[in-house]
């Protein structure tokens, strides 16, 4: 074994920036983001399930319930007014972390044809990090941990992370899959980026379209593919808990009364357009439309009606912009928060917050949290390991705010590209021992998944090798993705829809999928089961 001696004086800071000799200067945006000369940013997509359907509507501190009658005409499920509040869509989350990170082996453990513990070669494991005495299948030591279903090497910073920000009880009800996929490195070309896919599966809500960190066509590092864009839906800035608070602003409606102290009384405000939709409803029944079809006359009496009870809808739920502050939010903030006093010192946990709080309350169906400077091939370990922990942390930070909110979660994680070790070894206090990210190396890359379900941990498709679905394609002993192994293995394109495809059989759609995305993935329940992890939560 060879041991390193740094030619530093330390490992570089989490928000230091990377500076490789043998890369080009940055020039564009993604290429300050990979080498973490800038911090990542956030995007949100199209609404899905909005919380203030499982939850009392908050305003200014008080809860403010339409009456009954208007409740009735609000619920999108009676299809009379159709405010659409979502789609019952499941929230989607992905980590874009620019760079080219490790995943496959150090973090999440890949494995031959037979799954994710079909153990590679000694130097297999080697090239993705791990030295002879951490291998997984090390006969004294046990390096795998199955806490979250999915199994990850027992030292994975990731898992450390994700350790430190859920409990027991969240842990028991997630479950998640690895994708052997290769993507080139160090590039934004790569199409990783599947949200508007997830929006085109039909998430959608009533506050937000897409929204993203940078003014790129898919608002992330990482470009979304070409079939699936949608120039409606290009997104829009959003990275802090300003931005968040920002998005809703009732204008002079949630003023139109106040109390002694002039704050804001929402509920007279909502009280008067609940009446004044009862008042029209009532002059609409004496008023002769001429209009000679009935049913052309119904629409126009509808529309009327439903204006004074979407306002009303809207102020309830959109008066307070602190509603959708995570900064106020004691789940994130407060002493017990996934965050706690630390959200205030460091702009990824802020920006993290921001998208999660939209995403599993339901504001948002779908978000991208961008983190840069994963591009760690510096001569050590210790520089990608503290990068590595704060992005499990805010993956772990995710799921825990799911599961305090009763609400299923995907989260999806990806890099351009990957790294490999050649074998040497960081002995700091850091490094831990592990190798040396010498080198980018599209060859070891990979992606994974977690889903998170408050009744019960997702349990995988049983088609007679039930491990082969907990990782998706393969590597070869030697350390490398096998790019035969599935559609998906040497196709960023179809690594997306690989995505897209579990995504929508999480929901029970996956008889949708090729009439909803095409074929290229195949178009026999066989071919898609094998691509598909696991059984619907939602049907």
């Amino acid at each position: 074994m060879l041991i390193i001696k740094s030619r530093k004086q330390r490992p570089l800071g989490l928000d230091e920036p990377l500076k490789h000799g043998s890369h080009k200067k940055p020039v564009t945006r993604r290429d300050f983001l990979a080498q973490g000369f800038v911090t990542g940013s956030a995007t949100v997509v199209a609404p899905a399930i909005l919380g203030a359907l499982l939850n009392p509507r908050r305003a200014n501190g008080q809860t403010v319930q339409l009456s009954p009658d208007m409740e009735f005409l609000a619920n999108p499920a009676n299809d009379i007014c159709n405010i659409q509040q979502g789609a019952g869509r499941i929230p989607f989350i992905c980590f874009d972390l620019a760079g080219g990170a490790n995943i496959a082996g150090s973090n999440v453990l890949v494995g031959k044809e037979g799954g994710q513990l079909d153990f590679l070669s000694t130097q297999g494991y080697s090239k993705l990090g791990l030295p002879g005495d951490m291998l997984p299948n090390n006969a004294t030591t046990n390096f795998v941990n199955v806490e979250f279903g999915l199994a990850f090497h027992a030292r994975s910073a990731f898992l450390q992370g994700m350790l430190e920000k859920t409990s027991a009880t969240t842990r028991a009800n997630v479950n998640g899959a690895v994708i052997a996929a290769r993507s080139e490195n160090d590039t934004g070309n790569n199409p990783h980026n599947p949200m508007y896919g997830i929006a085109k599966t039909g998430s959608r809500g009533s506050l937000l379209s897409l929204i993203g960190s940078q003014n790129s066509d898919s608002g992330g590092n990482s470009m979304a593919p070409a079939m699936l864009m949608d120039p409606a839906n290009r997104p829009t800035k959003i990275d802090r808990a300003s931005d968040a608070s920002g998005l809703v602003d009732t204008g002079a409606l949630g003023t139109l009364f106040t109390k002694p102290d002039n704050t804001p009384d929402t509920a007279s405000t909502v009280a008067v357009m609940e009446q004044m939709a009862r008042i029209s409803e009532q002059k609409l029944f004496k008023v002769d439309t001429q209009l000679a079809d009935g049913n052309e006359a119904a629409r126009l009496e509808t529309q009327v009606k439903c204006g004074y009870v979407k306002t009303a809808d809207t102020v309830a739920r959109f008066s307070s912009p602190a509603a959708i502050n995570p900064a106020l939010d004691e789940d994130i903030t407060g002493p017990a928060g996934v965050f706690g006093a630390n959200f205030g010192n460091d702009g990824e946990f802020q920006k993290t917050a921001s998208v999660m709080k939209l995403v599993v309350e339901g504001y948002a169906g779908a978000g991208t949290i961008s983190m840069g400077g994963f591009d760690y091939h510096t001569g050590d370990r210790a520089t990608g390991e503290l990068r590595d922990l704060r992005a499990g942390r805010c993956i772990g930070a995710c799921l825990e705010f799911a599961a305090r909110n009763q609400q299923q979660l995907m989260i999806y994680v990806f890099s351009d590209g990957s790294l490999s070790s050649n074998g040497m070894v960081d002995n700091s206090v850091n490094g831990g021992g592990k190798g040396v990210w010498t080198g980018d190396n599209q060859q070891t890359a990979a992606s994974f998944f977690l889903v998170y379900n408050p009744t019960a941990r997702p349990t995988l498709l049983n088609t007679g090798v039930p491990a082969r679905h907990q990782q998706l394609g393969y590597y070869s002993a030697g350390g490398d993705v096998v790019t035969s192994s599935s559609p998906a293995a040497n196709n960023v394109n179809l690594l997306v829809q690989t995505v897209l495809l579990n995504y929508m059989a999480l929901h029970g759609e996956t008889g949708q999928f090729v009439n909803t995305f095409g074929p290229a993935l195949g178009t026999t329940p066989a071919a898609l089961d094998g691509l598909t992890a696991f059984n619907p939560i939602r049907p």
